[in-house]
């Protein structure tokens, strides 16, 4: 019995920077403090391609096999990751969009959001450089 307890903390452990909430952030110029899910995955669909200023919209995302992506595709988009990059891969081989720039890690994707004007991305926790944006 103790074993079984052990193995299921253990479980636990393991699961528990994945039960943290994602956060949606963008580049401090963005002028939005809420979106809706709605919004959102119209955002990083690549169907909304300006903000309410006139500004372009960059989206920056983690790649497919990272787990805070499919995280945040899952939870906060309400997409699955594999959904997502066919819409991409549709956008670019039909000539009609792009697909977001893809960072390596965290670090990265704060560091290329809190550079980029207009630009909107996700991360376990923003920082001082970034605005963090509400999904309703």
């Amino acid at each position: 019995m103790e074993r079984v307890r052990f193995i299921i903390f253990c479980l636990i452990c393991q699961l528990s920077p994945l039960s943290q909430a994602v956060e949606l952030i963008a580049h401090p110029s963005v002028p939005v403090d809420r979106l809706s899910a709605t919004a959102a995955r119209n955002i990083f669909t690549m169907r909304t391609l300006y903000w309410p200023s006139g500004r372009p919209i960059k989206v920056f995302v983690l790649s497919d096999e990272n787990a805070l992506h499919q995280q945040f595709s899952k939870t906060s988009l309400h997409v699955f990751p594999y959904k997502l990059r066919r819409i991409w891969d549709r956008n670019i081989y039909s000539g009609t969009g792009e697909a977001p720039i893809t960072v390596d890690s965290e670090e990265e994707m704060l560091k290329a959001i809190s550079s980029s004007p207009g630009a909107i991305g996700y991360a376990n926790k923003g920082n001082d450089n970034v605005r963090i944006i509400k999904i309703d």
